[in-house]
């Protein structure tokens, strides 16, 4: 038979899927809607909002996290009505699939790599700065060679980041023991931050200055930017730039719809998980930027010390003083970002478990233990990719790169759910997105005009990337996936 890059996999063929699925269906909605907090509040809200505000937005920042926010609403409310549909594992790689054609789909799902195993990365590297940082704190440090990778390490000899590697592995074994161990580790993880997250608002807000809020959108001007070049910053501009330098805070929500094979009931509970962990972290978002450049004048973030690596806690020494609280915050980050890595980890095993299954990546990354019930093989092979990586690599780029993966696939998500709605109108559909039209529409625009606001050598290092996939599909995948092989009667039982 002719083999078909645009054929799409038929719906009868998830329903087998879910059926025969050796998973483990242990996550309700409330574990669900926490690996979404989980993945969500991370490395953005700690790390990103002193840069973005100090090089884009100002104390405008809340409007960023707006924008960003609404961009990933769009995208959320399409990934509820797909996660309704096809509850397996895969995301938008799975969605597409059954969509929009093969070809589509391993873009997508190559796409979603850049989100996933490169978010991992950048998450682990910032888990080592703020874990060195912590250890400082306590009057102990690393040498500089082992909390750096060999290009950034102004020294001589040999440099690892060593605690970025140790990070990733014991992630590892906490993934490959269970996804139930997994998310009760992240339950707890997802506790602590947003108390403390919650914590910093509170307390924060009695310590807002509204000069430093005043005015709440500066007149746009021209700057030196982080990379040493002139860059317009501030006003309406300086926004959507900063709203596509914070879009990586919100990168998690779609890592729900990962875990759809494992949830007790995937039709009612992933939807309510992607929408109540968006909008919960949304709040949290606008609210603790406020506070943070109420806190502290937007200026002063690049003027000291860890103002643009440790915001937050510098933030919050600068208006309070208390040392306490700092060491609070700075804990609760350290032990935080592991519940990102955690979810990213999980996010991006759950992907290439469902490409394989379709033939499109080689067999092993869909065996699952018989004991633990989870993907081991598949789960181990990118941890040791993610640590070895993360601990030898700069990562300056990856968060960009990350963002432009994630804005891609959101914008496939928003056209193929609006395709289905004409393609396959007769679908049950557990939830339905509202208005869907105007929905989908505001989400492709949005989430591609905040890509071309993305650093430019992102975007070639990001097209780059999925130049290779192609490359990888039409050598591999093309000749080996099912569908193209005579469909799923072949699939293993």
């Amino acid at each position: 038979m002719e083999k078909s890059i645009w054929r799409t996999k038929p719906i009868s063929a998830y329903e087998a899927d879910m059926k025969k699925s050796t998973l483990r269906r242990v996550l309700g909605k409330w574990s669900l809607t926490a690996i979404g907090i989980g993945a969500i509040i991370g490395g953005g809200i700690f790390v990103l909002t002193g840069t973005a505000a100090y090089y884009h937005a100002g104390p405008a920042l809340a409007l960023s996290f707006v924008v960003a926010g609404v961009a990933c609403i769009f995208a959320a409310l399409c990934y509820a009505e797909f996660a309704s549909m096809l509850p397996v594992e895969g995301s938008a790689y799975a969605y597409a699939y059954g969509t929009v054609g093969e070809v589509f789909a391993w873009l997508i799902g190559w796409g979603l790599v850049l989100e996933y195993m490169m978010g991992a990365m950048t998450v682990a590297v910032s888990w080592s700065g703020y874990f060195n940082k912590m250890l400082k704190m306590f009057g102990m440090h690393l040498p500089a060679n082992l909390v750096s990778d060999p290009i950034s390490y102004g020294g001589e000899g040999f440099a690892f980041n060593l605690p970025a590697f140790i990070i990733v592995l014991i992630v590892t074994f906490i993934l490959a023991k269970g996804t139930k161990e997994a998310a009760s580790t992240n339950n707890l993880i997802v506790i602590l931050k947003t108390s403390v997250v919650l914590f910093i608002i509170v307390v924060g807000a009695f310590y807002i200055n509204m000069d430093n809020l005043t005015p709440f959108i500066p007149e746009e001007t021209t700057i030196i930017g982080p990379h040493g070049e002139p860059e317009v910053a501030y006003g309406f501009k300086g926004i959507i730039m900063g709203a596509a330098a914070v879009f990586f805070a919100y990168i998690g929500f779609d890592a729900v719809s990962t875990q759809a094979a494992e949830a007790i009931d995937p039709k009612k509970d992933i939807p309510f998980a992607i929408i109540a962990s968006l909008l919960i972290c949304t709040a949290l978002y606008i609210l603790m930027s406020v506070v943070l450049t109420g806190m502290m004048n937007f200026n002063e973030f690049g003027n000291i010390p860890d103002g643009l690596t440790a915001p937050v806690a510098v933030a919050f020494e600068h208006a309070t003083g208390m040392t306490w609280a700092v060491i609070l915050i700075t804990v609760a980050a350290t032990i935080g970002l592991i519940s990102v890595l955690l979810v990213m980890m999980l996010g991006q095993s759950r992907i290439f478990m469902g490409m394989a299954k379709d033939g499109l990546l080689p067999p092993i990354f869909k065996e699952v233990n018989p004991n633990t019930k989870t993907p081991v093989k598949n789960t181990v092979i990118i941890g040791i990719i993610v640590a070895f990586v993360a601990a030898s690599t700069p990562i300056s780029t990856l968060v960009h790169m990350c963002s432009f993966g994630t804005l891609f696939a959101f914008s496939m998500v928003c056209f193929a759910v609006w395709r289905l709605r004409y393609t396959e109108p007769e679908l049950k559909r557990g939830f339905r997105t509202p208005a869907l039209p105007l929905i989908a529409t505001l989400g492709i625009a949005t989430n591609i005009y905040l890509i071309m606001n993305l650093e430019r050598s992102a975007i070639y290092m990001a097209i780059g990337w999925l130049t290779l996939g192609f490359l990888v599909y039409f050598l591999y995948g093309r000749s080996n996936s099912v569908l193209n092989n005579g469909g799923y009667d072949k699939i293993e039982e």
